[in-house]
């Protein structure tokens, strides 16, 4: 099964900049990829931050941009989000107790979206509701692998201005997802850098945004944006792993000999 991750949109007033860059040019240049690559992807999973300013235009400017998208998609939500706005525009988004969120069912196991916004706040957020709905929907996956997304990483990724910007409720998290005991890979966005390892035995990954990006910093009172390579991710899951490769589709330096 190969599927597609993107992530960090950021997207403000068409027409607007953000980082010195045109967030809504970027994403249609990474549609415009993924049409001309991997059409064949069985889904493509946006993580969140889909707008920067959270305002109904910018899902409008989504929304237009994604009808040229040809594989299927979901749509997650982040800290810059703003849910209202956005289910005026995607008003048939999956939706649990009014969080925007739900599963996909696939050969390969179960994937579970989670939606941590914390409206105002950079942090994520499992509350009781949301915790509750995903022990149900771990439940009902009884011995299937389970594939999390998740906009805010549960994880410490040692940066230490992002950790701090995580789910809050991360260490109640962990033993819902101990308890299934089959949750194969944890994928998610926010930090705007590529990363991978593993969390308490969990695989995760991280990827850069389609717009800006963060600088490989570890200072505890700084973050800068970038100007590094947008990227997504092109996921391959099968019963022995699960293959994660970041995609830099603006990159124009391949040469063939």
């Amino acid at each position: 099964m190969k599927i597609l991750q993107v992530t960090d949109l950021h997207l403000v007033t068409p027409g607007e900049t953000l980082c010195g860059l045109d967030p809504l040019a970027r994403l249609e240049a990474c549609v415009a990829d993924i049409n001309r690559n991997h059409s064949d992807a069985e889904l493509v999973i946006f993580t969140g931050d889909l707008s920067e300013t959270g305002e109904e235009i910018t899902y409008r400017a989504l929304a237009g941009a994604l009808r040229e998208l040809v594989p299927t998609y979901r749509l997650m939500l982040g800290n810059h989000d703003n849910r209202d706005n956005f289910l005026r525009v995607f008003d048939k988004a999956a939706t649990h107790g009014g969080f925007v969120q739900g599963v996909e069912d696939t050969r390969e196991g179960r994937l579970i979206l989670l939606d941590t916004l914390l409206p105002g706040r950079p942090e994520g957020r499992l509350d009781e509701a949301r915790l509750a709905w995903l022990r149900d929907r771990l439940d009902e996956a009884s011995d299937r692998p389970v594939f999390l997304f998740s906009h805010h990483p549960p994880f410490p990724i040692h940066m230490p201005l992002l950790d701090r910007m995580g789910i809050i409720e991360a260490e109640a998290l962990y033993p819902l997802l101990r308890e299934h005991g089959n949750v194969r890979h944890i994928f998610a966005g926010h930090a705007h850098r590529p990363i991978a390892g593993s969390w308490r035995g969990i695989p995760v990954s991280v990827l850069r945004g389609t717009n800006h990006q963060s600088a490989l910093d570890f200072s505890p009172d700084r973050i800068a944006n970038t100007h590094e390579p947008p990227a997504y991710a092109v996921i391959f899951i099968d019963a022995n792993g699960v293959i994660v490769h970041f995609h830099d589709f603006l990159d124009r330096t391949a040469a063939y000999y």
